[in-house]
């Protein structure tokens, strides 16, 4: 079981980060960055497929903090197939979040 402290301490840090990254997108979107070349449109296709998949997968992971149990164990061991389809909308949300984030 996850400890309620560590649930709370994460939930606090997460508040606290969540206005200072509207601030800077905010501050960053006056001067947005395109590709001129079509080298530079590949490396930046790459760099934020990259840093898409690694966000995706620290939003799942930063949801089974949250949960009051272990997914992992729900779907492979126990076979919950409503836990395998919750898992799989997380995952779309997250990275429809991202996705709306990066554009």
């Amino acid at each position: 079981m996850k400890s309620k402290k560590s649930r709370f301490l994460l939930c606090g840090v997460l508040a606290a980060l969540l206005p200072v990254s509207a601030a800077q997108a905010a501050q960053d979107s006056a001067s947005a960055w395109h590709p001129t070349t079509f080298f530079e449109a590949v490396v930046a296709s790459i760099v934020f497929g990259a840093v898409g998949i690694v966000l995706a997968v620290g939003g799942f992971k930063l949801f089974d903090l949250v949960t009051p149990f272990n997914l992992e164990r729900e779907m492979c061991q126990n076979k919950n197939i409503a836990v395998g389809i919750l898992c799989g909308a997380i995952v779309i949300g997250v990275c429809h979040i991202i996705a709306a984030s990066m554009s």
